[in-house]
């Protein structure tokens, strides 16, 4: 009677093992079906980058791309090298290290570091990079609470060469075992996120650059600073035809390896980290008259035998326009020119007018920033009078009520140099050029080309008559305004813009000086003519070469033929 229950209960059991194991195997089912649904929907799908997590810390990046200038020469590289830093906690001997340390790096003082070895800190930065020779001497304290880390550090191999155009980098965001390498300045700046790109590494950028010509300007440049006396220098050479900058210098300048603080206190302009070839902003001068004349011509104003008013003084209610010299009455279009009259080119500007002559210089692009790749460009905002009246029209046009940067004068005298042609100033290697809008006849560049080569061969640029390169150009020397309002009187910005060869112009030159005064004379001589104008033929006559021009043979008077130049 006891074995019956039993016997009815079995059955039951197996019903629920059975029920078990059908579940289970449904399980097992569901779960490969939904594997092997996600896999075909992958299989499917277009191959994407995993996106990084809210709330992980995207992972260091310290490869950098090289800079090159435009024959692949290296101006900025990486050097792998060691931070140093210290976990007080594993010392054995804080007093012994901090003493070794101080010797390593007399920059360091003994008594901070013991006190920030024995402060409770478990963890302390001491050398952000150090050299190859430092890590064997602090190797040979022999303390075990100082440790190195890698490092690549950002390395400028030519020191100050084209500090300016490189600017420099810093590092970001640093861990123990790498570190961002961060661009703070210049082309390092502009162009981050591409040199930083781990795709791109192996990909230098390639600047436009000739770093052999960019060495020249610099030096040539400092000589000239030293010779005429002058605060600052700035030199930019340009192809006109694609804009392509070979060589743009700004005085003085800084070592990019190590790149100085910036200034916190006075005028921001005397700071070696300023670049007065695009961040500084000045009025130039004579070297404008040549936009109004060209403007004159184009729209056939005028042509270059037009003679134009040049007595004085040219008066508008309580201004009154005076010239440097008496230059008469009347002379031509190209005698304003050659003369430098700011008489004669206010007459040419008023047939232009006020409106005119603003779209004109805009289309030059001398009334906005530059859109050269250097973070730097924005601030070089040229500075415009409020309201453009006739007195501005009239002092605008001989380079006085407007300020422009020597980069934008260097792009408006390659417009008038290549034809008429409008062109962007660029520091990357240009393989393929398409040319710019035109803004001026050719036939009126021509003339505009021809007056300046005249100016350099009789006027106020004879010293830039470099015998086989066929130099045009035009001085500019401008009164420097006070801060307090009005202009200094014996202080000025001294500029000559050049082309060359003059009968079928390539290179833009600018050169421009702060302050200069010439004194091998008797009395001290301020004018372009005398002092920037010196430095720009003594630039071309050994840059010109390295460019692969070869001087010119000139016929000589007579029967013979002779070389213009050795």
């Amino acid at each position: 009677m006891l074995r019956r229950p039993e016997r009815a209960a079995r059955p039951k059991g197996k019903d629920r093992s059975r029920v078990r194991l059908v579940l289970l195997g449904a399980g097992f089912a569901a779960a490969y079906a939904t594997v092997g649904g996600r896999m075909a929907v992958l299989a499917s799908s277009e191959p994407e980058e995993p996106e990084e997590t809210g709330g992980l810390e995207a992972p260091i990046l310290s490869t950098r791309a090289d800079i090159t200038d435009r024959e692949g020469r290296i101006l900025a590289t990486n050097l792998a090298t060691d931070a140093l830093y210290a976990q007080p906690e594993e010392m054995t001997d804080p007093a012994h290290s901090a003493h070794e340390l101080a010797a390593i790096f007399p920059d360091l003082e003994e008594d901070r570091l013991l006190h920030d070895f024995t402060s409770g800190r478990k963890f302390l930065w001491i050398r952000r990079q150090i050299s190859p020779e430092q890590v064997q001497a602090v190797h040979d304290i022999g303390d075990p609470g100082l440790l190195f880390g890698p490092r690549e550090m950002r390395l400028y191999p030519n020191g100050p060469v084209a500090a300016h155009i490189l600017g420099g980098a810093s590092y970001g965001r640093e861990g123990v075992d790498s570190a961002e390498v961060i661009g703070v300045a210049g082309v390092e700046r502009y162009f981050d996120e591409r040199l930083r790109d781990p795709a791109r590494q192996d990909e230098p950028l390639a600047l436009s650059i000739d770093l052999t010509v960019q060495a020249t300007m610099e030096e040539v440049l400092q000589g000239g600073m030293t010779m005429m006396n002058a605060k600052g220098a700035t030199g930019i050479l340009m192809n006109v035809h694609t804009g392509e900058i070979l060589a743009m210098a700004s005085l003085p300048d800084f070592d990019p390896n190590q790149r100085p603080p910036v200034a916190t206190s006075g005028d921001q302009s005397d700071s070696p980290l300023f670049n007065r070839a695009i961040q500084g902003v000045y009025e130039l001068g004579s070297v404008f008259k040549i936009f109004a004349v060209s403007q004159a011509l184009d729209l056939g104003l005028v042509n270059p035998s037009t003679m134009i008013d040049t007595a004085g003084p040219l008066n508008w209610g309580r201004f009154h326009i005076n010239d440097f010299h008496n230059y008469g009455a009347q002379n031509s279009v190209t005698e304003v020119i050659v003369k430098s009259s700011n008489i004669g080119t206010a007459h040419i500007a008023l047939m232009i007018g006020a409106e005119r002559q603003q779209q004109f210089l805009r289309s030059l692009g001398l009334l906005e920033p530059t859109h050269v790749e250097m973070t730097e460009a924005r601030t070089g905002r040229p500075l415009t009078p409020k309201q453009w009246s006739e007195i501005s029209l009239m002092t605008i046009s001989y380079g006085h009520g407007v300020s422009t940067s020597p980069l934008h004068l260097a792009a408006a005298y390659s417009t008038i140099a290549n034809g008429g042609l409008t062109v962007t100033p660029t520091l990357v290697r240009q393989d393929d050029h398409v040319p710019g809008p035109r803004v001026m006849s050719e036939r009126a560049a021509d003339e505009a080309v021809e007056m300046l080569r005249q100016v350099v061969s009789r006027g106020t640029a004879t010293f830039a008559d470099v015998p086989g390169y066929e130099v045009a150009g035009k001085t500019g020397t401008a009164d420097k305004p006070r801060p307090t309002g009005g202009y200094y009187s014996d202080k000025v910005i001294a500029t000559f813009a050049g082309m060359f060869p003059a009968s079928d112009p390539q290179y833009v030159l600018v050169v421009s000086l702060d302050e200069p005064v010439e004194t091998s004379g008797t009395e001290p001589r301020r004018t372009a003519g005398w002092t920037a104008v010196p430095v720009a033929a003594e630039l071309i006559r050994r840059a010109a070469p390295l460019l692969g021009l070869r001087p010119e043979v000139e016929v000589a008077s007579g029967d013979g033929v002779g070389p213009s130049a050795n």
